[in-house]
């Protein structure tokens, strides 16, 4: 039911933001991307993943939205649920250097909580940049909220947060691109990378190849500390 709200609002977003970048204004764009794979015969499995990310530059604002949903099955049982919401918007000084505010909703369940949230404001700046090659770094403060499936208490506290966005323009059909975000607590340091490389394959139809390491610190019992995906997509562009 989530996976379908989620899709829902995927595809509505993108779907507006398509049509907001028709007018006058412009200055949206984003992509969707889906992942789908099934196995059958000695063993029955199945696992899909979707993403639907928009960004809108419109100086001195930047805005980027971004949903995820993923589901893992093997023989009929579920292996992996995971949904995520993320907002942030920047507001620029100059080119190279912005105020930025975020926030994070994100229900895994397998992760041991039921629900985490998480806000945060602070600095960012582009420390390097060439025409194929960018490296941007943020470090802020804020909240995280965490609810445990086994309690009805909230846990609230401080944090403070580091990021590195790094874009790589192997050539007009390939690029490389390194995400790293990191929320650091006294309860918990979640850290997550993702490394993606996206082929472009005709027009605004490409394959995007990613791993994605998601780290905690200190998790509930009966939890791993480390999650690693590989997956491969069929992305389309819009703007």
């Amino acid at each position: 039911m989530r996976a379908g709200v989620f899709l829902v609002l995927g595809a509505a977003q993108a779907s507006w933001a398509q049509e907001a970048g028709t007018g006058s204004s412009g200055g949206w764009s984003g992509e969707a991307e889906v992942g789908f794979m099934a196995t059958s015969g000695n063993s029955e499995t199945e696992s899909f993943n979707a993403r639907v990310v928009l960004q809108n530059e419109l100086f001195p604002w930047r805005h980027d939205s971004r949903l995820e949903t993923l589901r893992s099955s093997d023989e009929d049982q579920t292996t992996a649920e995971r949904y995520l919401f993320a907002h942030k918007t920047d507001y620029r000084f100059d080119e190279n250097s912005y105020l930025f505010g975020t926030l994070r909703y994100e229900d895994d369940r397998f992760s041991g909580y039921d629900y985490r949230v998480s806000e945060t404001v602070g600095y960012g700046r582009r420390v390097y940049e060439t025409p194929d090659l960018s490296l941007d770094l943020e470090a802020g403060i804020g909240g995280r909220h965490s609810l445990l499936e086994t309690s009805d208490e909230r846990d609230d506290e401080l944090i403070v947060r580091g990021a590195g966005s790094l874009e790589w323009e192997i050539s007009p059909f390939a690029r490389f691109t390194e995400e790293l975000f990191i929320e650091s607590g006294d309860e918990n340091t979640f850290t997550e990378s993702i490394s993606a490389l996206k082929l472009k394959i005709n027009g605004n139809l490409a394959t995007k190849l990613s791993y994605t390491v998601r780290h905690s610190s200190d998790v509930p019992e009966d939890t791993e500390n480390t999650d690693t995906i590989v997956a491969v997509t069929l992305v389309l562009d819009f703007e």
